[in-house]
Protein backbone atom coordinates (compact mmCIF):
# COMPACT_ATOMS: atom_id res chain seq x y z
CA UNK A 1 0.00 0.00 0.00
CA UNK A 2 1.36 3.31 -1.39
CA UNK A 3 1.44 6.05 1.41
CA UNK A 4 -1.09 8.16 -0.35
CA UNK A 5 -3.74 5.28 0.59
CA UNK A 6 -2.28 5.07 4.12
CA UNK A 7 -3.35 9.03 4.37
CA UNK A 8 -6.55 8.19 2.63
CA UNK A 9 -7.62 5.46 4.42
CA UNK A 10 -7.16 7.42 7.57
CA UNK A 11 -9.05 10.05 6.44
CA UNK A 12 -11.96 7.61 5.87
CA UNK A 13 -11.71 6.33 9.29
CA UNK A 14 -11.88 10.27 10.65
CA UNK A 15 -15.93 9.97 8.95
CA UNK A 16 -17.24 8.33 11.73
CA UNK A 17 -20.80 8.24 10.43
CA UNK A 18 -19.86 5.61 7.88
CA UNK A 19 -19.99 2.10 8.81
CA UNK A 20 -16.61 -0.35 8.53
CA UNK A 21 -18.35 -1.73 5.44
CA UNK A 22 -19.18 1.02 3.75
CA UNK A 23 -15.36 2.63 4.41
CA UNK A 24 -14.05 -1.13 2.56
CA UNK A 25 -15.82 -0.57 -0.03
CA UNK A 26 -15.27 3.54 -0.51
CA UNK A 27 -11.24 1.83 0.02
CA UNK A 28 -11.82 -0.63 -2.73
CA UNK A 29 -13.98 1.87 -5.50
CA UNK A 30 -10.76 4.50 -5.10
CA UNK A 31 -8.16 3.10 -7.30
CA UNK A 32 -6.94 6.68 -7.38
CA UNK A 33 -7.94 8.42 -4.52
CA UNK A 34 -7.99 11.84 -5.66
CA UNK A 35 -10.51 11.17 -8.48
CA UNK A 36 -12.97 10.15 -5.10
CA UNK A 37 -12.98 13.90 -4.14
CA UNK A 38 -14.10 14.65 -7.77
CA UNK A 39 -17.11 12.53 -7.49
CA UNK A 40 -20.66 14.06 -7.52
CA UNK A 41 -23.53 13.40 -5.49
CA UNK A 42 -25.40 10.92 -7.99
CA UNK A 43 -21.79 8.58 -8.34
CA UNK A 44 -21.71 8.33 -4.81
CA UNK A 45 -25.08 6.99 -4.93
CA UNK A 46 -24.76 4.51 -7.71
CA UNK A 47 -22.04 2.73 -5.36
CA UNK A 48 -23.78 3.67 -1.70
CA UNK A 49 -26.75 4.07 0.17
CA UNK A 50 -28.56 6.84 0.25
CA UNK A 51 -27.49 8.20 3.74
CA UNK A 52 -23.55 7.05 3.34
CA UNK A 53 -23.48 8.43 0.12
CA UNK A 54 -24.41 11.86 1.51
CA UNK A 55 -22.08 11.68 4.73
CA UNK A 56 -19.03 10.75 1.81
CA UNK A 57 -20.13 13.25 -0.48
CA UNK A 58 -20.14 16.14 2.34
CA UNK A 59 -16.98 14.90 3.94
CA UNK A 60 -14.98 15.51 -0.12
CA UNK A 61 -16.74 18.81 -0.03
CA UNK A 62 -15.00 19.80 3.05
CA UNK A 63 -11.82 18.84 1.99
CA UNK A 64 -12.43 20.61 -1.59
CA UNK A 65 -13.46 23.94 0.17
CA UNK A 66 -9.63 24.01 2.41
CA UNK A 67 -8.07 25.67 -0.27
CA UNK A 68 -5.37 22.42 -0.27
CA UNK A 69 -4.78 19.55 -2.75
CA UNK A 70 -6.98 17.03 -1.40
CA UNK A 71 -3.58 14.49 -0.83
CA UNK A 72 -1.97 17.47 0.75
CA UNK A 73 -4.65 17.61 2.80
CA UNK A 74 -5.10 14.29 4.14
CA UNK A 75 -1.30 14.13 4.56
CA UNK A 76 -1.69 17.15 7.08
CA UNK A 77 -4.39 15.15 8.93
CA UNK A 78 -1.78 12.07 9.29
CA UNK A 79 1.02 13.74 10.27
CA UNK A 80 -0.88 15.59 13.14
CA UNK A 81 -1.47 11.95 14.48
CA UNK A 82 2.25 11.40 14.47
CA UNK A 83 3.01 14.64 16.64
CA UNK A 84 0.43 13.47 19.16
CA UNK A 85 2.51 10.66 20.08
CA UNK A 86 -0.44 7.73 17.77
CA UNK A 87 0.18 5.66 15.58
CA UNK A 88 -1.99 4.21 12.51
CA UNK A 89 -1.76 1.25 10.57
CA UNK A 90 -4.25 0.40 7.81
CA UNK A 91 -5.91 -2.80 6.66
CA UNK A 92 -3.40 -3.85 3.91
CA UNK A 93 0.04 -2.65 5.37
CA UNK A 94 2.35 -5.13 5.93
CA UNK A 95 2.18 -4.35 10.07
CA UNK A 96 -1.60 -4.77 10.06
CA UNK A 97 -2.29 -7.17 12.85
CA UNK A 98 -1.98 -10.44 11.22
CA UNK A 99 -4.79 -11.89 13.30
CA UNK A 100 -7.08 -9.34 12.29
CA UNK A 101 -6.58 -10.14 8.51
CA UNK A 102 -8.63 -13.05 7.93
CA UNK A 103 -11.85 -12.01 10.49
CA UNK A 104 -14.99 -10.75 9.10
CA UNK A 105 -15.55 -7.08 9.27
CA UNK A 106 -11.82 -6.53 9.70
CA UNK A 107 -11.18 -2.85 10.57
CA UNK A 108 -10.32 -0.66 7.83
CA UNK A 109 -7.24 0.82 10.18
CA UNK A 110 -6.10 1.40 13.72
CA UNK A 111 -4.93 4.09 15.40
CA UNK A 112 -2.56 2.93 18.04
CA UNK A 113 -0.63 4.60 21.43
CA UNK A 114 2.45 2.07 22.40
CA UNK A 115 2.96 -0.71 19.48
CA UNK A 116 0.87 -2.59 17.95
CA UNK A 117 0.63 -6.78 18.61
CA UNK A 118 3.55 -8.76 17.91
CA UNK A 119 2.39 -11.21 15.09
CA UNK A 120 4.64 -14.35 15.83
CA UNK A 121 3.18 -13.97 19.86
CA UNK A 122 0.45 -16.50 21.28
CA UNK A 123 -2.24 -13.91 22.92
CA UNK A 124 -5.78 -14.79 25.34
CA UNK A 125 -8.44 -12.35 25.56
CA UNK A 126 -9.58 -12.29 28.86
CA UNK A 127 -12.80 -11.22 29.59
CA UNK A 128 -15.63 -10.59 31.91
CA UNK A 129 -18.04 -8.41 34.05
CA UNK A 130 -17.60 -5.27 35.23
CA UNK A 131 -18.81 -5.95 38.66
CA UNK A 132 -17.33 -8.99 39.32
CA UNK A 133 -16.66 -11.00 42.98
CA UNK A 134 -13.94 -11.68 44.76
CA UNK A 135 -14.21 -15.04 42.77
CA UNK A 136 -13.99 -13.66 39.70
CA UNK A 137 -11.09 -11.10 40.87
CA UNK A 138 -9.10 -13.66 41.65
CA UNK A 139 -9.22 -16.19 38.91
CA UNK A 140 -8.92 -12.79 36.48
CA UNK A 141 -5.17 -11.94 38.47
CA UNK A 142 -4.15 -15.18 38.61
CA UNK A 143 -4.46 -15.76 35.16
CA UNK A 144 -3.27 -12.51 34.22
CA UNK A 145 -0.10 -12.81 36.06
CA UNK A 146 0.30 -16.82 34.93
CA UNK A 147 0.36 -15.29 31.42
CA UNK A 148 2.38 -12.61 31.92
CA UNK A 149 4.98 -14.67 33.92
CA UNK A 150 5.39 -17.32 30.16
CA UNK A 151 5.53 -14.34 27.97
CA UNK A 152 1.67 -14.61 26.73
CA UNK A 153 0.16 -10.73 25.59
CA UNK A 154 -3.13 -10.39 27.39
CA UNK A 155 -6.29 -8.95 25.12
CA UNK A 156 -9.03 -6.75 26.75
CA UNK A 157 -10.81 -3.77 26.87
CA UNK A 158 -9.42 -1.85 29.93
CA UNK A 159 -12.89 -1.92 31.55
CA UNK A 160 -13.37 -2.12 34.95
CA UNK A 161 -13.85 -5.51 36.82
CA UNK A 162 -12.87 -8.55 35.14
CA UNK A 163 -10.46 -6.89 31.82
CA UNK A 164 -8.89 -4.10 34.07
CA UNK A 165 -7.40 -7.05 36.71
CA UNK A 166 -6.49 -9.38 34.18
CA UNK A 167 -4.42 -6.68 32.41
CA UNK A 168 -3.15 -5.03 35.40
CA UNK A 169 -1.93 -8.60 36.59
CA UNK A 170 0.12 -9.65 33.44
CA UNK A 171 1.59 -6.29 33.03
CA UNK A 172 3.17 -6.61 36.99
CA UNK A 173 4.21 -9.78 36.20
CA UNK A 174 6.47 -8.39 33.04
CA UNK A 175 4.17 -9.50 30.54
CA UNK A 176 2.48 -7.67 27.83
CA UNK A 177 -1.16 -5.92 27.27
CA UNK A 178 -3.25 -4.85 24.68
CA UNK A 179 -5.99 -2.65 25.67
CA UNK A 180 -8.64 -2.65 22.58
CA UNK A 181 -10.83 0.71 23.30
CA UNK A 182 -14.11 1.86 22.19
CA UNK A 183 -13.22 5.61 22.49
CA UNK A 184 -10.13 7.36 20.82
CA UNK A 185 -7.08 6.30 22.08
CA UNK A 186 -6.58 8.99 23.10
CA UNK A 187 -8.87 8.91 25.82
CA UNK A 188 -8.82 7.11 28.98
CA UNK A 189 -12.23 4.90 29.69
CA UNK A 190 -12.93 4.71 32.44
CA UNK A 191 -10.93 7.35 34.33
CA UNK A 192 -10.56 4.69 36.93
CA UNK A 193 -8.14 2.65 35.18
CA UNK A 194 -5.82 5.64 34.32
CA UNK A 195 -2.65 4.11 35.68
CA UNK A 196 -3.40 0.80 33.61
CA UNK A 197 -3.61 3.25 30.44
CA UNK A 198 -0.82 4.86 30.92
CA UNK A 199 1.57 1.27 32.10
CA UNK A 200 -0.09 -0.15 28.27
CA UNK A 201 0.98 2.59 26.25
CA UNK A 202 4.54 1.48 27.64
CA UNK A 203 4.62 -2.48 27.92
CA UNK A 204 1.65 -3.38 24.99
CA UNK A 205 -0.50 -0.82 23.56
CA UNK A 206 -3.76 1.04 23.27
CA UNK A 207 -5.62 0.14 19.73
CA UNK A 208 -8.70 1.55 18.33
CA UNK A 209 -10.65 1.64 15.00
CA UNK A 210 -12.30 4.72 16.11
CA UNK A 211 -10.38 8.00 15.61
CA UNK A 212 -9.33 9.98 18.15
CA UNK A 213 -11.17 12.12 19.97
CA UNK A 214 -14.33 9.98 19.34
CA UNK A 215 -16.43 9.67 23.10
CA UNK A 216 -17.08 6.42 24.70
CA UNK A 217 -20.71 5.92 23.71
CA UNK A 218 -22.47 2.74 23.96
CA UNK A 219 -23.03 1.97 20.20
CA UNK A 220 -19.41 1.78 20.04
CA UNK A 221 -18.66 -1.09 22.07
CA UNK A 222 -20.06 -4.19 20.63
CA UNK A 223 -18.06 -3.37 17.29
CA UNK A 224 -14.90 -3.36 19.28
CA UNK A 225 -15.05 -6.67 20.77
CA UNK A 226 -14.59 -8.31 17.51
CA UNK A 227 -11.20 -6.65 17.83
CA UNK A 228 -10.51 -8.06 21.44
CA UNK A 229 -11.45 -11.67 20.22
CA UNK A 230 -9.65 -11.63 16.75
CA UNK A 231 -6.25 -10.45 17.97
CA UNK A 232 -6.33 -13.12 20.86
CA UNK A 233 -5.71 -17.43 19.62
CA UNK A 234 -8.68 -17.79 22.14
CA UNK A 235 -10.80 -16.68 25.05
CA UNK A 236 -11.77 -16.70 27.88
CA UNK A 237 -14.67 -16.03 30.01
CA UNK A 238 -14.12 -15.30 33.20
CA UNK A 239 -17.79 -14.27 35.19
CA UNK A 240 -20.55 -13.33 32.82
CA UNK A 241 -24.39 -13.00 33.50
CA UNK A 242 -26.94 -14.57 31.12
CA UNK A 243 -27.28 -11.26 29.46
CA UNK A 244 -24.04 -8.90 29.01
CA UNK A 245 -21.65 -7.84 26.61
CA UNK A 246 -19.13 -10.88 27.43
CA UNK A 247 -21.99 -12.67 25.11
CA UNK A 248 -21.62 -10.79 21.92
CA UNK A 249 -17.75 -11.29 22.13
CA UNK A 250 -18.62 -15.18 22.26
CA UNK A 251 -20.48 -14.97 19.71
CA UNK A 252 -17.72 -13.09 17.68
CA UNK A 253 -14.91 -15.20 18.83
CA UNK A 254 -16.84 -18.72 17.85
CA UNK A 255 -17.60 -16.66 14.21
CA UNK A 256 -13.84 -15.97 14.31
CA UNK A 257 -13.07 -19.50 14.53
CA UNK A 258 -11.20 -18.94 18.15
CA UNK A 259 -11.53 -21.39 20.82
CA UNK A 260 -13.47 -20.45 23.68
CA UNK A 261 -12.55 -21.05 27.23
CA UNK A 262 -15.04 -20.39 30.37
CA UNK A 263 -14.07 -20.59 33.86
CA UNK A 264 -17.44 -22.57 35.77
CA UNK A 265 -19.55 -20.94 38.83
CA UNK A 266 -21.29 -21.34 41.26
CA UNK A 267 -25.34 -22.60 40.27
CA UNK A 268 -26.62 -19.97 42.90
CA UNK A 269 -24.42 -16.72 41.24
CA UNK A 270 -25.96 -15.10 38.74
CA UNK A 271 -22.32 -13.47 37.75
CA UNK A 272 -22.08 -17.11 37.02
CA UNK A 273 -25.22 -17.75 34.51
CA UNK A 274 -23.75 -16.72 31.15
CA UNK A 275 -20.75 -18.83 31.97
CA UNK A 276 -22.65 -21.95 33.39
CA UNK A 277 -25.00 -21.61 30.05
CA UNK A 278 -22.03 -21.29 27.30
CA UNK A 279 -20.29 -24.90 29.13
CA UNK A 280 -23.81 -26.65 28.59
CA UNK A 281 -23.94 -25.27 24.90
CA UNK A 282 -19.91 -27.29 24.77
CA UNK A 283 -17.85 -24.43 25.53
CA UNK A 284 -14.01 -25.31 26.68
CA UNK A 285 -13.94 -25.61 30.61
CA UNK A 286 -11.50 -24.12 32.05
CA UNK A 287 -10.46 -25.52 35.26
CA UNK A 288 -6.30 -24.32 36.09
CA UNK A 289 -4.02 -22.28 33.84
CA UNK A 290 -1.62 -25.18 33.23
CA UNK A 291 -3.66 -27.61 31.24
CA UNK A 292 -5.21 -24.73 29.54
CA UNK A 293 -1.66 -22.85 29.01
CA UNK A 294 -0.49 -26.57 27.56
CA UNK A 295 -3.58 -26.79 25.32
CA UNK A 296 -3.18 -23.07 24.03
CA UNK A 297 1.35 -23.87 22.99
CA UNK A 298 -0.30 -27.00 21.51
CA UNK A 299 -2.95 -25.21 19.50
CA UNK A 300 -0.62 -22.42 18.44
CA UNK A 301 2.00 -24.63 16.91
CA UNK A 302 -0.62 -26.80 14.65
CA UNK A 303 -2.18 -22.71 13.28
CA UNK A 304 1.23 -21.58 12.74
CA UNK A 305 3.36 -24.50 10.75
CA UNK A 306 3.02 -25.33 6.68
CA UNK A 307 0.03 -26.93 5.63
CA UNK A 308 2.65 -29.68 4.00
CA UNK A 309 3.71 -29.85 7.64
CA UNK A 310 0.81 -30.94 8.97
CA UNK A 311 -0.15 -33.56 6.24
CA UNK A 312 3.42 -35.13 8.00
CA UNK A 313 2.72 -37.05 11.34
CA UNK A 314 6.80 -36.63 11.68
CA UNK A 315 6.69 -33.13 11.65
CA UNK A 316 3.73 -33.16 14.81
CA UNK A 317 5.38 -35.67 17.24
CA UNK A 318 6.71 -33.46 19.71
CA UNK A 319 8.88 -35.93 21.42
CA UNK A 320 9.87 -38.31 18.80
CA UNK A 321 12.93 -39.67 21.02
CA UNK A 322 11.41 -42.55 23.03
CA UNK A 323 12.75 -42.49 26.57
CA UNK A 324 15.59 -45.24 26.62
CA UNK A 325 14.53 -46.08 30.48
CA UNK A 326 10.96 -47.28 29.51
CA UNK A 327 10.08 -51.11 28.81
CA UNK A 328 8.66 -52.11 25.80
CA UNK A 329 5.27 -51.95 26.98
CA UNK A 330 5.18 -48.59 27.92
CA UNK A 331 7.08 -47.31 25.23
CA UNK A 332 3.98 -48.25 23.09
CA UNK A 333 1.16 -46.85 25.46
CA UNK A 334 3.89 -43.48 25.76
CA UNK A 335 4.28 -43.89 21.63
CA UNK A 336 0.27 -43.29 21.64
CA UNK A 337 0.14 -40.20 23.85
CA UNK A 338 0.74 -36.36 22.70
CA UNK A 339 -0.15 -33.10 24.17
CA UNK A 340 -3.70 -33.14 24.02
CA UNK A 341 -5.47 -34.68 26.91
CA UNK A 342 -6.54 -38.35 26.03
CA UNK A 343 -9.46 -40.52 27.76
CA UNK A 344 -8.26 -44.17 28.18
CA UNK A 345 -10.74 -45.63 25.42
CA UNK A 346 -8.92 -43.21 23.16
CA UNK A 347 -5.42 -44.21 24.35
CA UNK A 348 -6.42 -48.12 24.22
CA UNK A 349 -7.93 -48.19 20.92
CA UNK A 350 -4.90 -46.19 19.33
CA UNK A 351 -2.67 -49.54 20.21
CA UNK A 352 -1.58 -51.32 17.72
CA UNK A 353 -1.96 -54.67 20.29
CA UNK A 354 -5.26 -55.28 22.03
CA UNK A 355 -4.96 -54.47 25.57
CA UNK A 356 -7.75 -54.32 28.84
CA UNK A 357 -9.00 -50.87 29.82
CA UNK A 358 -7.84 -52.05 33.28
CA UNK A 359 -3.84 -52.98 32.30
CA UNK A 360 -3.88 -49.64 30.02
CA UNK A 361 -4.49 -47.47 33.28
CA UNK A 362 -2.07 -49.53 35.17
CA UNK A 363 0.34 -48.83 32.89
CA UNK A 364 -0.64 -45.09 32.53
CA UNK A 365 -0.32 -44.55 36.09
CA UNK A 366 3.14 -46.07 35.80
CA UNK A 367 4.34 -43.50 33.01
CA UNK A 368 2.45 -40.89 35.48
CA UNK A 369 4.81 -42.00 38.31
CA UNK A 370 8.07 -41.93 36.52
CA UNK A 371 7.47 -38.30 35.20
CA UNK A 372 6.72 -39.37 31.60
CA UNK A 373 2.86 -38.74 31.44
CA UNK A 374 0.50 -36.64 33.37
CA UNK A 375 -2.96 -36.72 34.34
CA UNK A 376 -4.53 -33.39 33.41
CA UNK A 377 -8.09 -34.29 35.24
CA UNK A 378 -9.91 -37.80 35.87
CA UNK A 379 -9.64 -40.49 33.10
CA UNK A 380 -7.46 -37.94 30.92
CA UNK A 381 -3.86 -38.62 30.17
CA UNK A 382 -1.28 -36.71 27.99
CA UNK A 383 2.66 -36.38 27.63
CA UNK A 384 4.94 -34.64 30.60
Amino acid sequence: MNIERVYFTQWLLSCYELSNGAQHKILEKSAQPEEIFQMSLAQWEAVLPSKYAQVIWNKCQEVQKSGQAPMECLKVQYEELSQRGIGFVAFGEKDYPVRLRDIPDPPLGLYYKGQLPQPNAISVAIVGSRDCSEYGRHVAKTLGRFLGERGVAVISGMARGVDGISQQAALQAGGLSYGVLGCGVDICYPQSNRGLYQTLTRQGGILSSYPPGTPPVAGNFPPRNRIVSGLANAVVVVEAAMKSGTSITVSMALEQGREVYVVPGRVTDRLSDGCNQLIKQGANVFTDPESFFEELQESFFLQTISPMQKGSDRSLQFDSQVPADLREDLQTIWKALDRTPKTVEEIQKSLPEPITIQDCTIKLMELVLSGKAKQVSSGHFCKA
